[in-house]
């Protein structure tokens, strides 16, 4: 390499510069590298002295290569040693550094490149096979070989195979490809002969040969399969069968040896008969120890007997035959279904069963017996019972009968086919129970149902019975005495539950108690969601109810229920478990609607179930009747207080609302006199005052009122304060001044007082008063209302009918009158002085204090004689229309 690139140096040191030529030039050019190898390049300055080598630098790709990987060999000569790693390809750049002048001006000229192609040595084919197949009766001349491809190679660099085929002694062919397979084709087949054949793999990196294959040319071959298998069946031996074929191949070719297998008709496990019987030059076998009433498939292969690594043929076709039948060999499948009976304390037994598991032929009836072992006489036993089949079912049922509690018995079941009995099978259902397997477990696995159990404690188990029941569907299987783990190997359905049961049989075929669980082989969402059925409402709670989902709808284990409603604003969720079918929503809103729903989960999914709307009432169940029979009762006992309360305070309700007056007919001051003053009484505590009877004559009033003033000496002043009024009321004996309604807003608490303020009118009189002359106009009598209380009486309502109803008075009452002072009234006979009257009338004088008379009193009091002074002078018809204001005692 040394010595090439030396004498390469040489040559371009001496060929003569080139116009435009670059003054770089790097060796080798082209080259082919071997990735994970070490390269070494160089790069040589022509022609110029513009640069030296220490103006040089490396570049690959796009990358500058470290100072540390340079060799310097002279001032016009640079080496650089890369490693290669990569698979693609690359350019590999000398180039001078940047420098002003010549070199700045003609950068295209300091710099040259190389493409730097790369690849791998190929590596030796491995596992050389070649062969030759048969050409109809000849085998063919075609050689077909294939390897394995060792190492790897690039597209820059790509490997060729080439196949050599060496007949020893003669014929050489060989057949070159880029792929791992190959044929030749010779001549002739070599029979006899022997073979050298291998492989060659080459590229620009280098060549290596496989390992050769010196054989026999029959080595190479492979036959057809045998031809014309056939079975034949003979009815005197139900377990064999024999097997007949035709060499594929003449004998003179190849001296072959064969191999066979069968199994049952469905079954994918194959069995082959051992080598040792079928390794020589055969053309029939016997097949022995089969299963009578059975169909077998049976395959021959075969291949050439001098070698033994030789290829064998492909199987031939399957050649199918049924054994003959040959009588049961095994029990039938006998089991029993419990159920209740018709009757307490009954049960009814379903007694069912199987074909054998080796039935050795059709079935065509079965005999049953059943013995009561509760019964030692001689109807213990049955007789035997004929059941023919008439169905193509896998099960069959036998009996169905009533079998009272705590009673027991034994049942008896053989089957028969055409050739003879099967071995009777026995089964006993106890009165007692007895104990069960321990532990069962049930789970899916691999799309199969495990189970796994522990034998029951203190009695041997003669074999197990695996039950799955699914609706109406049922089967079984046994075990034997020793499993503890197995799965079902009935046809299961995905998302259906099934309720697996273990039951020991233990010795006699007594049947224990089963342990059972329910599975799933595949679980799923639920196809159906619940219905929601509104038990009862509320103003605030609503019951909801809803059914359990169907088993075939539910396709899993049910987690729980979630129970949503809402009122339009927020949707609320509640979880229950799977086991609770109804809840009650509380703290709803009255008299509102709401939506509601339930989703029933498992472990695969939620489904929905379908909307119900209901609305909640505005009063709870009995709420209005607990209102109505609150509000009377609350009523009745009012009622019952208030009645009460009257009953115990009567008198000062009475005293309220109808105040005491004396009865002027009953006053004795008509029979009082100037002349013969009564003696006066002392007034009692609780008496009215102010009630004053006079017997006067009309004409008399001037007399009557200056006696009046004359008699009552301390209220004098209060009588001559004003010279035309005079004072009309009346008040307790512990009276006090009283303000008049318009006065004062507490008129309401004076009916506290012991005697209430009568309301009258002031009297305005037609004629003269105290000496007064009268005007010569006629006046109307005029009535001007007090500040008392007291309601209006009719002649103050109606004036105009003042005279008339005073005349009744007067004729009524000639010669009495009762007046009760409250008020001063002013009685004038001057028309200029009514304005001054009215305006007078407001005013509130102090009432006047006298002490009434008892009712049964004889005498006046003085007041009596003063008020009759003043009384005297006004006609007594101005003043009986006063009395209709009065109530008598």
């Amino acid at each position: 390499m040394e010595s090439a690139t030396l004498l390469l140096l040489a040559c371009l040191a001496s060929a003569p510069p080139a116009r435009g030529v670059s003054h770089l030039v790097i060796a080798p050019q082209s080259p082919v590298l071997e990735i994970g190898t070490n390269f070494m390049a160089t790069c040589m300055i022509f022609n110029t002295s513009e640069v030296t080598a220490d103006d040089l630098d490396w570049k690959l790709s796009e990358t500058i290569i470290p100072k540390e990987q340079y060799t310097k060999i002279n001032s016009s000569a640079l080496n650089v040693t890369i490693r290669i790693t990569t698979e693609n390809s690359e350019w590999l750049f000398c180039l001078c550094k940047e420098k002003p002048g010549y070199v700045s001006l003609n950068k295209g000229k300091f710099i040259h490149g190389i493409s730097l192609k790369k690849g791998y040595h190929p590596g030796k084919p491995e596992n050389l096979s070649c062969i030759a197949h048969q050409d109809k009766t000849v085998i063919s001349k075609i050689i077909m070989c294939k390897w394995d491809p060792v190492g790897r190679q690039t597209t820059d660099v790509p490997t060729t195979y080439t196949l050599n085929v060496k007949v020893i002694p003669g014929e050489f062919k060989n057949e070159s490809t880029s792929e791992n397979s190959t044929q030749v084709a010779l001549e002739i087949f070599p029979d006899h002969l022997n073979m050298e054949i291998w492989v060659e793999a080459h590229n620009i990196l280098g060549r290596i040969e496989s390992e050769h294959l010196k054989e026999d040319a029959g080595w190479f071959v492979k036959t057809n399969p045998p031809s014309n298998v056939i079975i034949i069946s003979e009815e005197s031996f139900p377990t064999s069968l024999l097997i007949n074929w035709t060499h594929p191949i003449a004998e003179p070719y190849l001296k072959l040896i064969y191999k066979i297998r069968f199994c049952p008709q469905g079954s994918q496990s194959w069995t082959d008969v051992p080598p040792a019987d079928t390794a020589k030059d055969i053309q029939s076998f016997r097949l022995q120890n089969l299963q009578p009433d059975t169909v077998y498939v049976v395959q021959v292969s075969c291949k050439n007997a001098r070698d033994r690594h030789g290829y064998w043929s492909d199987w031939s076709t399957n050649a199918t035959k049924r054994t003959p039948e040959d009588k049961p060999s095994s029990k039938p499948e006998l089991w029993t279904f419990v159920s209740d009976g018709g009757n307490i304390n009954e049960q009814r037994v379903q007694i069912i069963c199987k074909d054998p598991v080796f039935a050795n032929g059709k079935i065509n009836r079965f005999e049953m017996k059943i013995q009561d072992l509760e019964d030692k006489g001689k109807n213990g036993s049955w007789k035997w019972e004929s059941i023919p089949v008439n169905s193509s079912s896998s099960q069959h049922i036998l009996k169905e009968i009533p079998l009272a509690d705590k009673k027991s018995i034994k049942v008896y079941v053989s089957a028969f086919n055409s050739a003879g009995q099967s071995p009777e099978a026995v089964l006993v259902i106890p009165a007692k129970e007895l104990a069960p397997v321990e532990e069962l477990k049930v789970w899916p696995h691999e799309g199969q149902l495990q189970l796994g159990w522990k034998p029951p404690k203190g009695r041997p188990v003669s074999e197990y019975v695996v039950e799955w029941v699914s609706g109406d569907q049922r089967d079984w299987q046994r075990e034997n005495r020793n499993t503890r783990h197995t799965f079902i190997k009935g046809t299961l359905e995905k998302f259906v539950c099934y309720n697996v049961s273990v039951y020991p049989v233990y010795n006699s075929g007594y049947i224990g108690k089963p342990a059972s669980q329910e599975a799933f082989l595949e679980q799923d969402v639920p196809s159906d969601g619940p219905t929601i059925t509104l038990i009862a409402k509320g103003s605030n709670d609503a019951e909801l109810a809803w059914t359990e989902i169907p088993l075939h709808s539910r396709r899993g284990f049910i987690t729980n229920y979630t129970i949503f409603y809402t009122s339009g604003t927020e949707t609320r969720a509640i979880t229950v478990p799977a086991n609770v079918t109804s809840y009650t929503l509380r703290s709803l809103a009255q008299n509102t609607k709401y939506d509601t729903w339930i989703q029933v989960s498992t472990i695969k999914g939620s489904t929905k179930g379908i909307n119900h709307t209901f609305t909640t009432l505005k009063y709870a169940p009995g709420e209005i009747e607990g209102i109505v029979v609150g509000v009377s009762l609350g009523f009745l006992f009012i009622v019952l207080m208030t009645m009460l309360l009257c009953i115990y305070k009567k008198d000062v309700i009475k005293k309220n609302f109808w105040p005491q007056i004396p009865n002027p007919g009953e006053s004795t001051i008509g029979n009082w006199s100037p002349d013969c003053p009564l003696k006066a009484e002392t007034p009692k505590e609780n008496c009215l005052s102010g009630i004053s009877v006079l017997d006067v004559d009309v004409c008399d009033g001037k007399c009557v009122f200056e006696e009046d003033k004359a008699s009552l000496p301390l209220k004098k002043d209060k009588y001559l304060s004003e010279e035309h009024s005079s004072g009309i009321g009346g008040s307790s004996c512990m009276s006090s001044p009283r303000q008049s309604v318009s006065d004062s807003d507490e008129g309401g608490d004076m009916a506290d007082t012991t005697a209430s303020t009568v309301q009258y009118s002031s009297v305005v009189a037609s004629n003269g008063y105290k000496g007064q002359t009268p005007s010569s106009q006629p006046q109307q009598a005029i009535f001007s209302r007090s500040e008392s209380t007291q309601p209006l009486l009719d002649s103050e309502e109606n004036p105009d009918m003042l005279l008339q109803e005073g005349s009744r008075q007067s004729q009524r009452f000639p010669r009495q009158a009762c007046f009760t002072h409250t008020a001063r009234n002013k009685i004038s006979t001057d028309p200029a002085d009514s304005n001054q009257l009215e305006m007078e009338q407001q005013e509130v004088l102090e009432p006047l204090d006298f002490c009434p008379l008892e009712e049964d009193s004889e005498q006046t009091t003085p007041a009596d004689s003063h008020s009759a002074d003043w009384l005297s002078e006004a006609p007594v018809s101005s003043y009986m229309p006063q009395l209709g204001g009065y109530r008598p005692q």
